[in-house]
């Protein structure tokens, strides 16, 4: 049954042409939220953020599973038969909500305006943006609260809206009276909306005098006039009076004898409005007195100044993609009225991020703001030649751009800045410094009065000019994938992306969203048209590790020549950092790990990385956290390779990948003190290996680090560092698997399975076997997984580690009872118990103890589980192991669940949680919590068992846990006893 959405306007929704009640505020919140991003994962943290603000409750997260539970429900009352949702899906740590140009009006709209793009048809255009913008029927997701409506992903859709109203003029313009006509209705409605846009208002008065509305016209040009004064102090901009002056030159005279075509005037009347001053020195400070502290012969320069104002901007791409939050960001940085100090914007970011492109296209879209004129100087701070251009130089060229005559230009820095300020006082300019190397760089070219805007670009963080000038920072990421995709589309035309969208996606992906490296793809693929985009991303693919499919004829599209411009003005030390940093194999980087690829102290590194920081060749993504773009890393392993003897590079990795072995052995030694676990080496010298204070440290250093773990699995095995591939993937396995992350964990054991017997490493093979056994079990491979398990009992008693052939037999009776062969499971017990007590392993003893009373439970036999589980209790608390203690305290409370004795089962339940949660093992406090909300269930007190499952959610949702879908079943079940038939017993 087809479903329809709209969210330009009102938001509604359809099934089947009847339309929904789409519940209360927050839920409806909810999907504008997503309908305003259709198709496009938006995290769980993002809707809890634009439907809380600042102050969500603890319980936001469950809030929102229960709405998106709701609307799937609503919308596809039949998904439980399905299984799936059609609509809201499951992605990235969050949800999407698929929609297409028949059920979502937001993209009917976009489709409609980007086939206006494409077309050269005038009339058509304007056909189709004006059907486009029926669509509209107020502002977007009209009535969800307003507090929610105020995110800018709201104000991004709105925004598109008065771009189409802007393009349509444009469009129509360019057409007969009547498509003028049809456009005019939408463009007054929206500029009564928007009355101190300048570039809209400026584009209804033409409108409106090509459709013989002179009076109007010109009435809305003193309105507008009025209010731009009232509100903030300022005189129209040079779009503004240039369509007042083409109205008053009567640009437009109709003629009938061609009905709904015009004709212009005689050239010498527009020909004049065109040659009038768009406004003076001397009429724009009439009345003004000499500016206090302004030398006397200065001022025939300033009355000769400023007559025509400067407009420097360099031309703005006709492809600008994306950056909506950026250019958001921006637009609260123009200066009122009230003004009382200059306004500085800086934009940072790696070489070839768009740092100037962003610049430049935001200047073009405020530059009416600034009737004083738009400056622009490349300071070429990084540039391939090292021709800086120095402060002087760049001031000099602004003095001649306000009309300072060369012979008056003072001799000397300081004399040219006081002029240069006393030129800008009492004056709106707009000023957009380039490529500046330094804060001091630029620090002359800065107005000394308020009322201008200053735009900075730099590869440098340029700290100086945030602490001493108040400067706002923004650092310029890659682009995501849509707005890359977009990229390619703008210049590779839709329909060539439309072929192969799967290529064009591996494209972006190779390019890692950098937009010099996209440039330059796409300048390839614009110049061959007959390549096929599958072909070019091949090349791409191929080219890993290098930058050779990046290179352009110039060293401005040559993504090698734009890094080395950074990379060149590193100190020595800097630079052996960033060539070794490589090296790393993870997506980011700590101080630790960077000390031992070094071999220097923390405190000899973290400055080094700063280095590298302030020149935007890594970004510090977290407190003493570090990554680097993948084109960065390649440019980095060409230099290192050309650069660093091979033996220091081997001598780095090996220190790196001892500190994260090390370093994971102290954070597991320090969770479980008495599970089993190999014994390690010393660690080469140079590696700094990280300590764990408590329990709660090494569990978020765990975490934290995973995805650098399990690369260093996978880069060290292919390095040939075997021993360290297999011996770290049996010091996370416990880790990985309690935290259900079984392909993962998966895919590290075979790794280093294949590395244990490249080495011909008979312990190595041993663990890697009993690993992969149980994953294999996770899945549900039951022929897989036994068979690595009978090899591991071989390998491990052809070492004679018996304590290693007593987890195995572990692992074998656990899968046993997941596959109800529970008879099966006490044999492999006995035999683990037997192999434990002749390997002097109390702990392991006590663990198949605890283990077969969980059995016992599973086949009915309570009260003997309650002898086995608390005799396992007894030995767990006389070692101090607390991680035993907790997995038998949960046993026996679910053996007492499981004899109807619930205050019994709810006092060990509670114990356990206290051991889990001090000793951090979230997947098992997420388990105790569900026992908890089981038996507070069974006990009748539902409202507790709700949140007890929903604690038990929000932590195995945090951790990505597979076990969340059940837990998920559970509260859903909940909510329909709520509101009817009570479910059955969980």
């Amino acid at each position: 049954m087809h479903t329809r959405f709209t969210v330009l306007g009102p938001l509604r929704a359809w099934r089947g042409g009847i339309e929904l009640e789409l519940g209360p505020p927050k839920q409806r919140a909810l999907l504008a939220f997503l309908l305003a991003q259709p198709n496009h994962p938006v995290g769980t943290h993002e809707i809890v953020d634009a439907l809380w603000s600042q102050h969500p409750p603890d319980s936001a997260v469950n809030v929102v599973h229960r709405h998106i539970g709701a609307l799937r429900r609503l919308f596809e009352p039949d998904m439980p038969s399905r299984g799936t949702s059609q609509w809201l899906v499951r992605a990235s740590g969050g949800y999407r909500l698929e929609a297409d140009l028949e059920s979502l009006d937001l993209l009917r709209f976009r489709h409609l305006r980007e086939r206006a793009s494409g077309t050269g048809d005038p009339a058509e255009a304007t056909e189709l943006l004006a059907e486009a913008l029926t669509l509209w029927r107020g502002p977007t997701a009209s009535g969800i609260p307003p507090e929610v409506r105020a995110h800018p992903a709201f104000g991004a859709v709105d925004g598109e809206h008065l771009a189409a109203v802007k393009q349509a003029a444009e469009r129509a313009l360019e057409t007969g009276r009547e498509p003028r006509a049809r456009v005019l209705v939408t463009l007054r409605q929206a500029a009564a909306l928007h009355m101190l846009d300048e570039a809209l208002q400026a584009r209804l008065i033409l409108v409106l005098a090509a459709t013989g509305h002179q009076a109007e016209a010109l009435e809305v040009y003193r309105t507008v006039r009025a209010r731009l004064a009232d509100d903030l102090g300022v005189q129209p901009g040079p779009e503004l009076q240039a369509a007042q002056r083409r109205v008053l030159a009567q640009t437009y005279v109709w003629d009938d004898s061609v009905p709904g075509e015009g004709t212009r005037s005689a050239d010498h009347t527009s020909a004049d409005a065109r040659t009038e001053p768009a406004g003076g020195w001397e009429s724009e400070t009439a009345g003004r007195g000499r500016e206090s502290g302004t030398p006397e012969s200065f001022d025939s320069d300033r009355r000769e100044s400023l007559v025509v104002p400067p407009a420097q901007l360099p031309a703005k791409h006709p492809s600008f993609t994306g950056r909506l939050d950026e250019l958001a960001r921006f637009r609260g940085l123009l200066p009122g009225s009230s003004a009382s100090a200059v306004v500085i914007g800086v934009i940072g970011g790696m070489a070839g991020v768009g740092k100037t492109a962003l610049a430049v296209h935001w200047a073009h879209q405020v530059a009416d703001r600034f009737p004083d004129g738009q400056l622009y100087v490349d300071l070429r701070g990084f540039h391939p030649s090292g021709t800086v251009m120095s402060p002087a130089e760049a001031i000099r060229s602004f003095l001649g751009a306000l009309g300072v005559p060369a012979q008056r230009v003072p001799a000397g820095l300081d004399a040219q800045a006081a002029l240069y300020r006393s030129l800008l006082a009492r004056r709106r300019v707009l000023i957009v410094l380039d490529n500046a190397r330094d804060t001091e760089h630029v620090r002359a070219l800065l107005p000394g009065a308020p009322g201008c805007l200053v735009v900075v670009t730099s590869r440098h963080q340029l700290y100086g000019l945030v602490a001493a000038e108040g400067a706002h920072f923004l650092t310029l990421d890659v682009l995501g994938e849509d707005d890359a995709l977009r990229f390619l589309s703008d210049r590779l035309g839709p329909d060539r992306i439309a072929r192969d969208p799967g290529a064009a996606r591996a494209i972006v992906a190779a390019c890692g969203g950098l937009p010099l490296a996209l440039a330059v793809v796409s300048a390839r693929a614009a110049i061959n048209p007959a390549f096929p985009l599958s072909g070019i991303a091949e090349e791409l693919v191929e080219s890993e590790g290098s930058l050779h499919a990046f290179s352009g004829e110039a060293p401005a599209a040559d993504a090698r020549s734009a890094f080395s411009w950074s990379y060149r003005l590193l100190s020595p030390e800097a630079a052996r950092v960033f060539r070794l940093f490589a090296l790393h194999p993870g997506d980011d980087c700590s101080v630790a790990a960077a000390a031992s690829l070094t071999g220097l102290r923390r405190a000899e590194v973290r400055p080094l990385l700063a280095e590298l920081c302030r020149a935007h060749l890594v970004l510090e993504t977290g407190p003493g956290r570090f990554t680097c773009h993948e084109l960065l890393r390649a440019y980095g392993s060409e230099l290192g390779r050309s650069l660093d003897a091979p033996p220091e590079r081997r001598a780095a990795r090996r220190r790196m990948f001892d500190h994260y072995l090390h370093s994971a052995h102290a954070a597991d030694s320090v969770l479980a003190p008495s599970r089993e676990r190999l014994t390690l080496g010393l660690p080469v010298t140079g590696t700094l290996v990280s300590e764990f204070a408590d329990q709660a440290r090494a569990a978020e250093w765990l975490e934290t680090n995973r995805s650098v773990l399990l690369a260093a699995v996978e880069e060290s095995a292919r390095r040939g560092c075997g021993e360290q591939s297999w011996q770290l993937a049996a010091t996370i396995e416990l880790y990985l698997d309690r935290s259900g992350r079984r392909q993962e964990q998966f895919i590290a054991q075979t790794t280093a399975a294949r590395a244990a017997q490249g080495l011909g490493d008979v312990r190595g093979q041993a663990h890697a076997h009993r690993a992969l056994g149980f994953a294999n079990g996770r899945l549900e491979r039951w022929v897989d997984a036994a068979g690595h398990l009978a090899r591991a009992l071989d390998l491990f008693a052809h070492v004679g580690d018996r304590a290693g052939q007593g987890r195995v037999h572990r692992y074998a009776a656990f899968l046993a009872n997941a596959r109800g062969r529970h008879e099966e499971a006490l044999e492999h017990y006995a035999r683990a118990g037997v192999l434990y007590r002749e390997a002097g392993r109390r702990s392991g003893e006590a663990s198949v103890a605890n283990e077969v009373g969980w059995t016992y439970i599973l086949t009915g036999r309570y009260r003997e589980a309650l002898d086995e589980c608390g005799r396992a209790l007894a030995v767990h608390q006389e070692i101090g192991d607390r991680n035993g203690a907790a997995a038998a305290w949960d046993s026996l409370g679910y053996a007492h669940h499981h004899l109807h004795e619930h205050d019994r089962a709810l006092t060990c339940y509670e114990r356990a949680l206290e051991l889990y949660s001090a000793i951090r093992d979230r997947s098992l406090e997420a388990d105790t919590l569900v026992h908890i909300g089981d038996t507070r269930y069974a006990a009748g007190e539902y409202e507790r068992a709700v949140d007890a499952w929903r604690q038990a959610l929000d932590i195995l949702d945090g951790i990505g846990h597979p076990d969340a879908e059940a837990v998920r079943g559970k509260l859903m079940d909940a909510v329909a006893a709520g509101a009817g038939e009570q479910p059955a017993h969980p």
